[in-house]
């Protein structure tokens, strides 16, 4: 696989399906498993995070930031290799649940709260 920038997830998720057909991992991709490898990358990312305050967490030196890009970038991957085996169409997911949100945490009763609110 080259050096690419991707326009899409789609293309994102074609370069790993890719990835992985090359190193015949498609064995090892079953849902559950890239369900529990993307929690193990989250709790990687969380780690760059722990003990830090709320200034340190927002302001991270470059090579601990340039750490955590790389995390988030395997916590991508893994979720948009978990969509590609479940036929799930992220963006579409992630617009529907930002309507669902949209209508479970209106702006005028939320704003400002960190708390929950009630299923409408």
């Amino acid at each position: 696989m080259s050096e690419s920038t991707f326009a899409s997830l789609g293309q994102l998720q074609d370069a790993v399906r890719e990835f992985a057909a090359e190193r015949d991992w498609e064995q090892f991709h079953s849902p559950k498993n890239l369900a529990m490898a993307l929690n193990v990358e989250a709790g990687e990312l969380l780690e760059h995070f722990q003990w830090l305050s709320e200034q340190a967490s927002s302001s991270l030196p470059a090579a601990q930031r340039a750490e955590v890009a790389a995390e988030m970038a395997d916590v991508l991957i893994y979720l948009v290799r978990l969509a590609d085996k479940l036929d799930v169409d992220l963006l579409h997911a992630a617009k529907m649940k930002i309507a669902l949100n949209a209508r479970r945490y209106p702006a005028d009763k939320v704003r400002g709260s960190s708390r929950k609110c009630r299923d409408p």
